[in-house]
């Protein structure tokens, strides 16, 4: 049973236990740029299911796609440095093996993050040897399509995600989810000022310590709740109840449903815009659930599938 199931259970009594505010937290919830974007097509990993993972090649070609933002994912490496990578081990995705803070950058670099992606279907490890088109591409065995190259198919650190994509909204996920791993929200924190970053970037975590201990290092950055803070906003807004001031935090970041309870509801999007927060529902990979979710009148979708949503926002006109 997952943390955010738990929660959700205990109901009212958890509601009473979890901190409703976040200290030095971003801008004030009234000033929220995020409000007026919408509705924003959200590359979740830079869209899974149509390119390799959180890699650059994925990044440039949702953005081709129409994508608003590029969702990507953040560790740190045992040397420090900040990668762009979904898990916490690269299995899932390279030809390597290994969590993520026990390897160096000099060790990530030579991993093929590519080496599983087949087109459709996303990560998947049951293909034929056919089906992996950018297998080799990020090692030099295959040359890289027409305006990209190996580079494109690494395992990008941060900070060539921020050189790459000046201007470009972005939404930074936290994935620190081990206790024993060393706390570089600090980095973070740093790196993201140091490329001039505010309220084009939004910085969610699951971990609400993760979140404020960001955001005490850097108040210009949006900043999105983590699950307990979030899940206390949802217990508050149920029937006549309108949700809780979450001080600073810019968005609400929620799946649509969780363990069968509603979570996403015309009621929920309108508390959440009552206290000045965005609602960004992830992740959406299916048409009539993206149709519906407009239609309650969420502010963002995180979705694998871009291209799809694209289409359905211009069939709607946004």
């Amino acid at each position: 049973m997952s943390r955010l199931t738990r929660l959700l259970a205990a109901g009212a009594v958890a509601a009473a236990l979890i901190p409703t505010t976040t200290a030095g937290a971003a801008a004030p919830a009234a000033e929220n740029p995020w409000l007026e974007r919408r509705v924003l097509n959200i590359a979740h990993q830079g869209g899974e299911i149509e390119a390799p993972s959180d890699t650059l090649y994925a990044f440039k070609s949702a953005l081709d796609k129409g994508a608003d933002v590029l969702e990507l994912d953040v560790h740190a490496t045992a040397d420090g440095e900040l990668v762009v990578l979904h898990d916490t081990t690269v299995d899932r995705t390279t030809n390597g093996t290994g969590r993520v803070d026990r390897l160096t950058l000099e060790q990530i670099r030579t991993l093929d993050a590519a080496h599983w992606f087949v087109p459709g279907c996303g990560t998947c490890h049951d293909g034929a040897p056919g089906d992996y088109v950018f297998r080799g591409v990020a090692t030099g065995e295959r040359p890289a399509p027409d305006g990209y190259t190996a580079a494109d198919f690494r395992i990008p650190t941060l900070r060539e995600v921020l050189e790459t994509f000046p201007g470009v909204l972005l939404n930074v996920e936290i994935k620190r989810t081990r206790p024993e791993t060393s706390p570089y929200e600090r980095t973070v924190a740093d790196v993201l000022r140091e490329f001039g970053r505010g309220t084009d970037t939004i910085v969610a975590s699951f971990s609400d310590s993760a979140v404020t201990r960001f955001a005490l290092y850097n108040r210009d950055v949006s900043t999105s709740p983590g699950t307990e803070q979030t899940t206390a906003f949802w217990l508050n807004s149920l029937g006549p109840l309108t949700g809780i001031t979450l001080h600073g935090h810019h968005a609400l970041q929620v799946p649509p449903s969780q363990a069968g309870i509603p979570v996403v509801t015309a009621d929920f999007v309108a508390d959440a815009h009552r206290r000045g927060l965005a609602v960004h529902v992830w992740t959406i990979n299916d048409r009539a659930q993206m149709e519906r979710l407009i239609d309650l009148g969420v502010d963002g979708i995180m979705t694998d599938r871009p291209t799809l949503l694209e289409q359905v926002l211009d069939e709607r006109g946004r």
